[in-house]
């Protein structure tokens, strides 16, 4: 099953359920609002399969952005497992940050 996260209409991001789980599991272990780590756990627990990041408070889309923009793909370097397929999930990982971008998420990282 396949895992999406829609950023705002029309910029998403899809991934396997595998690394759409990786990625909700990563928010959920550093974000500080609680009700959004229990909305982003729920989905996870029940196999959901989406997320859209509108569904989160402000304050709380802007911690989910700031996160993947800071130590997403760092992370991923780190923690997933050496396969032959680690190159093209980390690529896919970079993808959902610059997708942060085109979506129109303010941020001092701003690419260029």
């Amino acid at each position: 099953m396949a895992g999406l996260i829609v950023l705002k209409p029309g910029v998403d991001w899809t991934a396997t359920g595998g690394l759409f789980d990786w990625t909700l599991e990563f928010l959920i272990s550093r974000l500080s609002d609680r009700q959004a780590v229990n909305h982003l756990q729920e989905i996870v627990d029940n196999n959901l399969g989406s997320l859209w990041v509108d569904d989160l408070p402000a304050a709380a889309q802007r911690e989910v952005v700031r996160l993947w923009r800071e130590s997403l793909v760092e992370a991923g370097e780190a923690q997933l497992p050496e396969t032959e397929q680690k190159g093209d999930v980390i690529r896919r990982l970079q993808e959902l940050v610059d997708a942060s971008y085109s979506a129109g998420f303010p941020g001092s990282n701003d690419p260029g």
